[in-house]
C-alpha cells in the first residue's frame, strides 16, 4: 500500500499548530508540539515554526479561528512553506476550509502518524493493517477530497499508495474495500493466534513502552539477535518474537509497537493482533526512557493504554533505560518553584516513588550494556516463579 518517500527529493517544510485549552496548558502544548516535530521529522518533513492559539473550544469552521489562519497564511507565503500540520484531529470540513484559506495541504496528527506507519510497514500483515486504518480515516473525508488530493499529490499526506487510486470511487467501493481488508486481517489474526498457542509451554514476556524508548535494542541485547532499532518514532511495527534462555530456563520475548499520545483509534483497532501479544503475555517489561524530560508523563500514557487493553494487572518489571543519557537541572537554593523530576539526580529518583513500587524497578543502559546482568537475573526470577507455578513437575530446567 505504502510508498516510501524518495529521500533524494527536497524535504517538505511545515508549520505546526497547537491549541491551549482547558484540557492542555501551555507547557503541555509545547511538549506535544515538540513530539509532533519529531513525528514530522520521522515522516521526512522539516518543521520550521510552531503556531499556538489559546481558545476555550475549537472553532467549528477553521479550528483555530480566522485571525490565526491569516497569520499562518502570511507566514506560509513569506517563507516557502509546503504544508500545515495540526497536533489535534481535524474534522473533514475544518481541513477543507483551512486548505482553501492557506492554499497548502493540511494534515492532522492522526494522518501524520498514518503516513509514518505507511512508510514503516514492511510485511504484508503490517501493510494490510495500515491500509485498513487509512481507508477508515479517509471514508468520512471523501466529499470534495479528490480535487484536494489532485493538488496535493506527491507530498506528505498523500502516501496512500493504492489508497490514493481508490479515493475517486464512491463510498460503497471504499466500504467494500474496508470489509475485504477486515476479512483478510481476521484470517491473519486467527493464524497468529494459532501460532501463539503453538509456541509450547514457555512463559511469554512482552516489551512495552512509549515509542522510541529502546525496546528493540533491549530485545537485541537479551536475545542476541539483530532486530531493527533506530532513533525514530515507530521503528517497529511488526511484533518480533525471540526465544531467550537464561540459566537453562527458556522463555519467549516479544517486541511490540510503541505507544504514543493520541494514537489514532483506527490504528489501535487495525493492530489488534499485534496488541494481542501484550494482552496474552505472562509478564510485561515496561521500558521507560529516563533521559526524556517528560518520562513520567510517557509512563502514565503507557499505563493508561495498558488499562484500555485490559493488561494493566499483569506481573510487571519497570525498566528505566538510557541512564547513560540522563541529565538533570539542579535547583538553586533561592529557586522557590516546585521541583520536578528533572531537578533530581538519578540517585534521588531511585529513592523517590520508584522505591515504593510493589514490583521490580531497574535502571539500565541497553546501548552501553550497563546493569544488563541485573536485568537478566530479575527476568529469570520472574519467569521461574511463573514456570514453577504453571508447570510444577517440570524441574529439569532449574
Amino acid at each position: 500500500m505504502a510508498k516510501v518517500q524518495d529521500t533524494s527529493k527536497k524535504k517538505e517544510r511545515a508549520v505546526l499548530v497547537g491549541v491551549i485549552n482547558r484540557q492542555q496548558d501551555a507547557d503541555q502544548v509545547k511538549e506535544y508540539l515538540e513530539e509532533l516535530a519529531f513525528l514530522a521529522e520521522t515522516a521526512g518533513v522539516t518543521p520550521v515554526r510552531h503556531f499556538v492559539q489559546r481558545m476555550e473550544r475549537p472553532d467549528r469552521s477553521t479550528y483555530i479561528g480566522s485571525g490565526k489562519i491569516k497569520e499562518i497564511d502570511l507566514y506560509i507565503k513569506e517563507n516557502n512553506i509546503d504544508l500545515v500540520i495540526f497536533d489535534d484531529e481535524l474534522s473533514p470540513a475544518q481541513q477543507r476550509n483551512i486548505e482553501k484559506a492557506v492554499g497548502k495541504p493540511v494534515l492532522d496528527r492522526n494522518r501524520l502518524i498514518l503516513d509514518i506507519f505507511a512508510q514503516r510497514a514492511r510485511t504484508a500483515h503490517a501493510k494490510t493493517q495500515v491500509e485498513l486504518a487509512f481507508y477508515q480515516y479517509m471514508l468520512p473525508r471523501l466529499t470534495g477530497m479528490w480535487t484536494h488530493l489532485e493538488r496535493q499529490r506527491g507530498g506528505t499526506g498523500t502516501r496512500g499508495g493504492s489508497g490514493e487510486k481508490e479515493i475517486e470511487t464512491d463510498r460503497r467501493n471504499i466500504r467494500d474495500k474496508i470489509n475485504d481488508l477486515k476479512n483478510q486481517l481476521d484470517i491473519i489474526d486467527k493464524q497468529m493466534s494459532t501460532q501463539r498457542k503453538n509456541r509450547g509451554e514457555m512463559i511469554r514476556v512482552a516489551l512495552v513502552g512509549y515509542t522510541n524508548v529502546g525496546k528493540s535494542t533491549i530485545m537485541n541485547v537479551l536475545s542476541k539477535s539483530d532486530v531493527f532499532a533506530e532513533n525514530k518514532l515507530f521503528a517497529t511495527l511488526d511484533t518480533t518474537v525471540r526465544k531467550v534462555v537464561i540459566e537453562n530456563l527458556p522463555f519467549l520475548l516479544s517486541d511490540t509497537v510503541g505507544f504514543i499520545r493520541k494514537l489514532p483509534h483506527h490504528l489501535v483497532e487495525s493492530f489488534k493482533s499485534t496488541l494481542d501479544e501484550v494482552r496474552e503475555a505472562d509478564i510485561l517489561v515496561h521500558v521507560v526512557d529516563i533521559s526524556h524530560p517528560k518520562f513520567e508523563e510517557q509512563l502514565n500514557v503507557v499505563n493508561e493504554t495498558l488499562k484500555e487493553l485490559e493488561a494493566g494487572d499483569k506481573p510487571t518489571l519497570l525498566l528505566f533505560n538510557k541512564i547513560d543519557a540522563f541529565t538533570y537541572d539542579q535547583k538553586d537554593e533561592d529557586d522557590l518553584t516546585p521541583a520536578t523530576a528533572r531537578n533530581h539526580s538519578l540517585e534521588q529518583l531511585k529513592k523517590s516513588w520508584m522505591s515504593k513500587l510493589s514490583y521490580p524497578c531497574l535502571f539500565i543502559s541497553a546501548t552501553k550494556k550497563e546493569n544488563v546482568d541485573e536485568l537478566r537475573q530479575t527476568l529469570y526470577k520472574m519467569v521461574k516463579k511463573l514456570h514453577v507455578k504453571r508447570y510444577p513437575h517440570n524441574k529439569l530446567l532449574y
